[in-house]
């Protein structure tokens, strides 16, 4: 971090391509553009950038007083997901008899092009704008010379005929690049994919990331790259298997796949009186939990290996195991609190598309919400060094009010109203269980229940997300 007599001297030297003045402490704005500015490194100089608040433009002090509640919210900026990659800056208070100034040092990213809320910030001497797309290409080939994660390396041997170009364009490149932007943007999709880390142009090749993402059959290349759900009919491997399934579609596609499946065939929910005329919803696992520790499985995972993310229910437990231990910074000790990227082009696609909300966050949270729902602890279990394990045990409060049964007995339904969604889905595969409900006369809650016995039987199939997507009628 910069010492004090370096900082006076920057304070004399005025604004360069590696030093932004401010004397406001709340434009937010003003503060992320010059954070990825800095993390661009646009001349290539390799030294870190220094954002300085509580100085003006004539390099006086504002006689600003950094609170501890001030630092937090800069902080705060690097992880909350519209500055991606995540930029590696630290802060440091130094106080003068003038004031306070909060230097914020951002250290030149590796992985650029970095891009604040889908646009890319560089700074041309004092000044900062959007990039143009001869100098973001500079960055995309700075990028590539110094490729260092596995989801970033080329996948050589595989085309561009191995993706579904139309689903990056639909669903995935307005939301990774502000709408305005693209209108200017007269690129071929290959290059705007490349922009993206998403394809390797000097090979003519997807990036591993790329083919995950948007690959048609990426298990094809990478064999470990699907999600496999057994749930057993007891409390081991040894139990009757009762059903089994593969996700292997691309990540894009298995999410929304997987959602609809977590929440029609793994949650269960139990009406629970809590007083004469009130009732509360009680779940065997609450859905978010299950869902980010899910999310977290497919960002982090070793997708070099040929094992699959397992998703295993038994009776009384869920286990969650993916191939790669803690990678980079995160060690057994410091776990949960540090966490570090396997695959950082993956995590940010994830993240544009709300599939993650914030990073570093997550396994709190799920801690918080079990606890909320009745469930104990997740346990992970970080002692198989190869793998990530973890077992979130079902929810005990059924048993205690009665309902130990539901939890135990599938829910039944009358035997004509699958049928009937069968039919109805067979017509008109595009209507959503809403529709389907209005259609027969039934509630909501009675034809999910059906859906999710058709589902677990292998009988109803979702296939894309909840908007855009369609059922498939199997048999």
């Amino acid at each position: 971090m910069i010492t004090k007599h370096a900082l006076t001297k920057l304070l004399r030297a005025g604004e360069s391509y590696r030093v932004e003045r401010t004397s406001s402490a709340t434009n937010t704005d003003k503060f992320c553009q010059a954070i990825c500015a800095f993390a661009n490194d646009l001349p290539n100089g390799g030294q870190p950038g220094y954002l300085l608040l509580g100085v003006k433009d004539d390099g006086t002090l504002s006689g600003l007083r950094v609170t501890d509640e001030l630092q937090q919210q800069m902080a705060a900026l690097r992880s909350d997901g519209n500055i991606l990659p995540l930029p590696l800056m630290t802060l440091e208070k130094v106080t003068f008899p003038g004031g306070d100034v909060l230097v914020v040092e951002v250290k030149p990213s590796l992985f650029p092009p970095v891009r604040y809320c889908g646009r890319v910030w560089v700074r041309i001497g004092p000044r900062k704008d959007v990039a143009s797309e001869v100098e973001e290409r500079l960055l995309v080939e700075r990028r590539t010379a110094t490729i260092t994660t596995f989801d970033t390396m080329p996948c050589v041997g595989v085309g561009a005929e191995a993706l579904d170009l139309e689903l990056f364009a639909a669903k995935y490149l307005k939301r990774a690049i502000p709408a305005d932007v693209l209108r200017t943007d007269k690129r071929a999709v290959l290059d705007q994919m490349a922009a993206l880390r998403l394809f390797n142009l000097d090979n003519q090749c997807p990036t591993f990331a790329g083919l995950l993402l948007f690959g048609k059959q990426p298990k094809h290349t990478l064999h470990g790259a699907y999600v496999q759900y057994v749930r057993f009919g007891g409390r081991t491997n040894g139990s009757p298997i009762l059903n089994e399934l593969r996700f292997e579609e691309n990540i894009l596609s298995l999410i929304p796949r997987l959602d609809d499946f977590l929440d029609a065939a793994v949650i269960q929910r139990w009406p629970v009186p809590i007083s004469t005329l009130q009732e509360k919803m009680v779940f065997n696992y609450p859905r978010w939990a299950v869902r980010e520790l899910m999310m977290n499985a497919i960002m982090h995972r070793d997708f070099q290996s040929n094992a699959p993310i397992r998703l295993y229910q038994y009776e009384d437990r869920i286990e969650i195991m993916n191939p790669g231990g803690l990678y980079g910074n995160a060690r057994p000790e410091n776990f949960p609190t540090v966490n570090d990227y396997r695959n950082p082009v993956i995590a940010e696609a994830m993240k544009v598309m709300d599939y993650v909300n914030m990073f570093s966050r997550g396994v709190g949270r799920v801690q918080e919400v079990l606890h909320e729902n009745g469930n104990t602890e997740a346990v992970f279990d970080l002692g198989k060094i190869t793998v990530f394990n973890v077992v979130v045990q079902a929810n005990p409060e059924p048993a205690s009010v009665g309902a130990v049964e539901t939890l135990q007995t599938p829910i039944k339904t009358p035997i004509k109203t699958p049928i009937k969604i069968m039919a109805v889905l067979a017509e008109n595969p595009n209507l959503t269980l809403t529709e389907v409900a209005g259609k027969l006369g039934k509630s909501h809650s009675a034809v999910h229940r059906a859906c999710a016995k058709l589902i677990e039987q292998g009988r109803l199939k979702r296939v894309g997300p909840d908007k855009g997507g369609h059922w498939d009628v199997l048999k």
